[in-house]
């Protein structure tokens, strides 16, 4: 069956986020609306609605106009099996001691490392990404350094990947936490695939803000792989939720963004440690000053 998008451009999260709740009021309905700030330093956001049937290009024209943004960009979307796509393309990935593979690849598990199930359905956190695999090198780098015990909290967890790689190394339970609910979800649904029930223990929570976090900080270490706005605006509370001399460890980044976020960390008592590049993605290692 052939599907349609319908895709445009504009400054400012307030803006996009209304007209994608106005994508919804259009007939025929959209079966699906996206608003996603565009990851590359530029302020833009990307609005998007798919389409069982032609969409309403007249109706499309008028919210263009009350909104004042690009006209939007309507495709054909090929009827394709995106799960056994994506099994086809992503490879097993190794950082360190960790092998992140969706269960098509299981018989290609090697026995002298940490294996961690991500299925081809759940793509983004599988590793393929530069900011996932960044994460993982640097935590492999930590272990190696000698991390092994302590309190660890993965904020904007997706699906649980650097949680539950963590989980495999210390005693203590991981917070794993995310405000997306169907992201929480897909986590509760690898840790039980990868048998670390009890081991991560899965929230929804905007940052910082829920009792779990609360009562369990501070902690050894915390994950943070988001985007550098959200970093930036967290860094206050990372900073109260991180022990004298423990650990963060920071993506999401693009490498132009890299040394605001530095500066802002450093600014909250952390001492920079290890800035990694995979292709345009940084990732940044912190140890929190006595």
């Amino acid at each position: 069956m052939t599907t349609y998008s319908a895709l445009t451009t504009l400054p400012g999260e307030d803006l996009a986020t209304q007209l994608g709740d106005a994508l919804e009021a259009l007939t025929p309905e959209p079966t699906g609306v996206g608003v996603f700030e565009i990851e590359d330093g530029s302020g833009l956001w990307e609005v998007g609605a798919y389409f069982d049937e032609q969409p309403d290009v007249a109706g499309l024209s008028v919210l263009t106009t009350l909104y004042d943004v690009k006209p939007f960009v309507v495709s054909e979307v090929p009827d394709t099996d995106w799960v056994a796509h994506v099994r086809r393309e992503l490879a097993p990935v190794t950082a360190g001691r960790f092998f992140v593979y969706g269960s098509h690849d299981a018989d290609k598990v090697p026995d002298d490392c940490t294996p961690l199930l991500i299925e081809a359905a759940m793509a983004f956190g599988t590793g393929h990404h530069g900011t996932t695999l960044g994460c993982l090198q640097a935590f492999d780098r930590l272990v190696n350094a000698g991390f092994t015990s302590g309190k660890v909290a993965d904020i904007g967890c997706g699906t649980a990947v650097l949680a539950m790689a963590a989980a495999t190394v210390v005693p203590e339970t991981v917070i794993a936490t995310d405000i997306d609910p169907v992201a929480v979800d897909v986590a509760e649904v690898n840790v039980t695939a990868n048998n670390l029930q009890g081991q991560v223990q899965c929230v929804v929570a905007p940052g910082f803000e829920t009792p779990v976090l609360k009562e369990a900080a501070p902690f050894d270490l915390i994950f943070a792989n988001i985007l550098k706005g959200p970093l930036i605006g967290l860094s206050a509370d990372m900073a109260k939720a991180t022990i004298a001399g423990g650990h963060v460890i920071l993506s999401g980044i693009l490498n132009e963004q890299a040394d605001d976020v530095i500066n802002v960390y450093e600014g909250n008592g952390y001492s920079l440690m290890h800035r990694d590049i995979i292709v345009e993605w940084t990732t940044l290692t912190f140890t929190k000053k006595p």
